[in-house]
C-alpha cells in the first residue's frame, strides 16, 4: 500500500473524504502510476507533475508499497522546473472538439473566434480520432473520456452553464488575449469573411435587404450575417463576458 495526495483543482474529482489530504492508496502487483490514479477518477489529461518520495516522476512509473505521492495540476506549473512536467506544451494554434453536450459551449467558443469542432452525432472515439489527427483540446463533462490514451490535452468542466463553462476554458487555457469575436461560423465553425451585398442578396429577407448594407458570409456553408439585433445581443454578451473574465 502507498499513500497519495491531490492537490488543487484535481481534488474536484475526489469524494470530499479525500480532498486536499493524504489517504491510503491501494494496488496489487506494480501498476503504472497512471493507471493507480485514473483508477481514482483522476484524468491524466489535467495532471502536470507526479512526485514520488518527493521525486519526478514519468506515468509510467510503477508503484511500490511505501511510496508517497503527490499529484499536481497544471495550474502548480510554476512551482516546478520544466524538464518535470507530464503535460506537452500546448499547440500554437488553439482549436478545441467538444463532447456531444456541449453545444451551446461550442456555439459561445466560436463566437468569440476559437476553431471549435462539434457534432451532435460524435462518439467518443470519434472525438478522440479527430483530437489526435488534429492536435485538438478535448473539453467534456465525461471524465472517461479524459482518461483515454489518445487524449494528448483536454479539461473536464465543472459547470453545467454554457457561459461558466466558456469563462473555465478561456481562464484555464489563459486565452483571454486571443479573442477575436465575429470571425467564425456559430453554426458549422466556418471562416466568415465580409462580402458584397449584391452577392448575398438571394439570401437576404425583405427587411434585410431594405435597412442593412454591411455582410459577411461563412466560406463554408454560406450562411449570411448582418449586424443585426442578434448582432446586438452577441457585442453584449461579449462586452458582459470580457467584465466577467477580467474579474
Amino acid at each position: 500500500m502507498a499513500t497519495i495526495q491531490f492537490h488543487g483543482a484535481l481534488n474536484d474529482f475526489l469524494p470530499p473524504r479525500w480532498r486536499n489530504a493524504w489517504f491510503p492508496l491501494s494496488f496489487k502487483g506494480k501498476p503504472a502510476v497512471k493507471d493507480a490514479i485514473e483508477a481514482l477518477g483522476v484524468p491524466h489529461a489535467e495532471i502536470d507533475v507526479i512526485l514520488i518520495n518527493q521525486t519526478p516522476v514519468a506515468f509510467q512509473y510503477g508503484l511500490h508499497p511505501e511510496d508517497e505521492v503527490e499529484v499536481f495540476p497544471v495550474s502548480y506549473r510554476h512551482h516546478f522546473p520544466g524538464s518535470v512536467f507530464l503535460q506537452p506544451e500546448l499547440p500554437e494554434e488553439i482549436r478545441f472538439v467538444l463532447d456531444v453536450h456541449l453545444g451551446k459551449l461550442a456555439r459561445n467558443l466560436r463566437m468569440l473566434g476559437f476553431d471549435s469542432v462539434y457534432e451532435k452525432t460524435y462518439r467518443d472515439q470519434t472525438i478522440t480520432q479527430i483530437a489526435a489527427a488534429e492536435n485538438r483540446i478535448v473539453l467534456t463533462r465525461d471524465v472517461g473520456l479524459l482518461k483515454q490514451k489518445a487524449v494528448k490535452w483536454g479539461y473536464w468542466l465543472r459547470s453545467q452553464h454554457p457561459e461558466t463553462q466558456l469563462l473555465e476554458v478561456i481562464r484555464y487555457f489563459h486565452l483571454e488575449n486571443k479573442l477575436q469575436p465575429f470571425t467564425r461560423c456559430l453554426e458549422c465553425n466556418g471562416t466568415i469573411r465580409e462580402v458584397s451585398k449584391e452577392s448575398v442578396l438571394e439570401y437576404l429577407p425583405p427587411k434585410t435587404r431594405q435597412f442593412f448594407n454591411e455582410f459577411y458570409q461563412c466560406e463554408t456553408c454560406r450562411r449570411v450575417y448582418w449586424k443585426g439585433s442578434h448582432f446586438d445581443r452577441m457585442e453584449a454578451f461579449i462586452r458582459d463576458f470580457k467584465n466577467g473574465s477580467s474579474g
